[in-house]
């Protein structure tokens, strides 16, 4: 049997009192309290029954619509193991009546006759179990193609809020061990489990039927094994558990490491993250320690218990052979059967191994899915087929934290077509705006509406067709400039690629590439500058077409001559649509028709560059003069 270590090697878990004191170091804290938010080993006996039941959901969900192929493979494996089954009574078979034909009457027919049907059983056996295997790979393959392409989409679906708090090791772990641990279940476990049981009930009947009283004998070791399983079954499932719990948490410290290489490598992090790690593995390593312990006392319980058994099954029936009340050939069926009926115990074992790590998995998966967006699509959307980009905040207020408000109240009315600047301190709540804009927050009351239609409302097609979003640190993704240029309109031709590039200026960069347009931007855009990612994404943008445009310190990567590139692209991004610049350069801010002044989520001066600038003692009067002095 391989260990169970060796059939999960995703994680690790924390085994006795000592092991269960949070870790002191506070990346590693984060980490293990997130990963234990989930269901951890301590839960209550009613929250752990809540975690089965509607992880069996999620199951009974996913196998619903292959009921039709599951109940054809349970036929199958019944045929497969009813042939199983058959050689030893043949044996018996022989013994008893084709040898002693042969011996007596030299008759060979018999003999010939149980051969033939040994033949015939091992040839059903071997077909059934091949026509299993396939059909149950090709139902578990499906299964697995559906849950993680729901658990893909679900994690799309979720709003920023959701991904704020879960970091993407955890999703990672979801998408990848957990699915790997129903899959090993699916396409193992339960055949295993399936013929063990059917095997299990098949011997007990035929020793009885073969022999009552020898039967009896034998299956008094019934209840024995049951109390093993059970004990074996109850200390397996706190142990995976943790080791799921514990798996997430290695994941998220790998992705975020790896993630965040170079600021690990910056600040000379490599130490003390190696010892965060080490922490970490060292409770896979403790989680795997115990169930070797698990292990070590079951499967000896098992044999120890099955050749107790065979020892008295062949002291019993050789004494009842030698009083001429058993023959030889019924001993050794019995013998035989008793081989069988102990064998499908290690199946179970293993079964439990797979069963509960796969459990545990289904308890995170599952607990993912049902979480709930807050930013949900509405039921019934209202139409929208031409934004024109009006703007409206009427009383919003919001806040991260319950009791921190953000927006206390703001009201707020940007005319289609008007380019806004927002300028503030730091924490005045500029990006806020910009994010309700976008609809990845919902205000905690009031309404921001576009084209007098409240976002909820409106369709995640139609809003994200009207608003985009350029931030300093614009995703590069996997593939080549174009690719990267037509991500918000995958169907633009080669021709509105290059028209979008040139607009932002983009194109002055791009064609000294040796491959142009299809140049590899290699990992998140690793091959460009920070100022040549930015104007991919304004080039992105453009070419998307929105009715509103957020550009959040969308410029400040730039240095000063892509800066001037892009003031001159501005012009020509910014023309019949409704704009949104939140920037600490003012050389941006010039640009707008109308500037915001916000301190802790209140408009404090409203008016165009020129009239807040000629203002005495006004904020973005302070602000332009201090800019002045700086270029100076």
């Amino acid at each position: 049997m391989s260990a169970p270590v060796q059939q999960d090697p995703r994680g690790a878990a924390r085994t006795g009192r000592a092991s269960r004191s949070e870790p002191r170091d506070a990346v590693d804290v984060e980490a293990w309290r997130g990963v234990r938010a989930e269901g951890a080993e301590d839960i209550d006996q009613t929250g752990s029954v809540f975690l089965r039941h509607r992880s069996w959901a999620l199951l009974r969900d996913l196998v619903r619509p292959h009921h039709r192929a599951l109940w054809i493979l349970l036929v199958v494996v019944v045929l497969a193991n009813g042939a199983r089954l058959a050689p030893p009574y043949l044996v018996q078979q022989g013994i008893d009546v084709g040898i002693p034909a042969l011996v007596d009457d030299d008759a060979v027919g018999p003999l010939v006759t149980t051969m033939a049907l040994m033949l015939g059983a091992v040839l059903v056996q071997a077909a059934g179990n091949m026509a299993f295997i396939r059909g149950s790979g090709r139902v578990g393959q499906q299964v697995l193609l559906e849950i993680r392409r729901r658990t893909y989409r679900h994690f799309q679906k979720l709003d920023v809020a959701f991904h704020d708090r879960y970091t993407s090791g955890r999703a990672v772990s979801r998408l990848t061990s957990d699915v790997d641990a129903i899959a090993e279940m699916v396409q193992s476990g339960f055949s295993g489990l399936t013929t063990a049981v059917l095997t299990m009930v098949g011997v007990g009947v035929l020793m009885l039927t073969l022999d009552w009283q020898l039967g009896l004998v034998c299956l008094a070791s019934f209840p024995v094994l049951m109390l093993l399983v059970r004990w074996f079954s109850r200390r397996t499932a706190v142990t995976y558990r943790s080791v799921r719990e514990a798996s997430a948490a290695v994941i998220v410290q790998i992705v975020e490491t790896m993630t965040g290489i170079r600021a690990v490598q910056a600040y000379r992090r490599e130490d003390r993250n190696n010892d965060i790690f080490a922490r970490l593995a060292d409770r896979y390593r403790e989680a795997n320690v115990t169930a070797f312990r698990l292990v070590a006392i079951f499967m000896p319980g098992v044999k120890l218990v099955g050749n107790i058994t065979i020892g008295v099954v062949l002291l019993y029936g050789g004494w009842r052979v030698l009083h001429g009340e058993m023959t030889v050939g019924v001993l050794t069926a019995f013998l035989l059967y008793l081989r069988l009926f102990f064998e499908p115990m290690q199946e179970i074992s293993q079964f439990y191994n797979t069963f509960q790590s796969a459990t545990s998995a289904l308890e995170k998966l599952s607990g993912v899915l049902e979480e709930k967006p807050k930013v949900a699509p509405p039921q019934r959307p209202t139409p929208l087929p031409k934004a024109s980009g009006h703007i409206r905040f009427d009383r919003v207020e919001f806040g991260y934290v319950a009791d921190r408000p953000v927006l206390p109240g703001l009201d707020l009315d940007i005319p289609a077509g008007q380019t806004v600047a927002l300028v503030g301190t730091t924490g005045a709540g500029k990006t806020t705006i910009a994010k309700l804009m976008a609809r990845f927050y919902d205000p905690t009351s009031g309404t921001v509406s576009l084209d007098g239609v409240p976002l909820p409302e409106l369709s995640d097609d139609e809003l994200r067709r009207a608003v985009v979003m350029v931030t300093q640190e614009n995703f590069m993704f996997d593939g080549t400039v174009a690719d990267n240029i037509r991500f918000g309109r995958p169907d633009a031709t080669d021709e509105e690629v290059r028209a979008a590039a040139q607009a932002v200026g983009a194109d002055t960069f791009i064609d000294t590439f040796p491959d142009g347009y299809d140049t590899d931007v290699a990992k998140r855009g690793g091959r460009l500058s920070a100022g040549q990612r930015q104007l991919i994404a304004f080039a992105r943008a453009f070419l998307a077409d929105p009715a509103v445009l957020i550009l959040d310190e969308a410029t400040s990567s730039l240095d000063i001559p892509s800066e001037r590139l892009v003031q001159q692209a501005l012009q020509t991004i910014l023309a019949s649509r409704t704009a949104v610049i939140i920037a600490h350069r003012l050389s941006t801010v010039e640009i707008a028709d109308r500037v915001l002044v916000l301190e802790h989520g209140q408009v404090l001066e409203d008016g165009s560059p020129a009239e807040l600038t000629s203002t005495q003692g006004g904020r973005y009067a302070a602000l332009h003069e201090a800019w002045i002095e700086s270029l100076a």
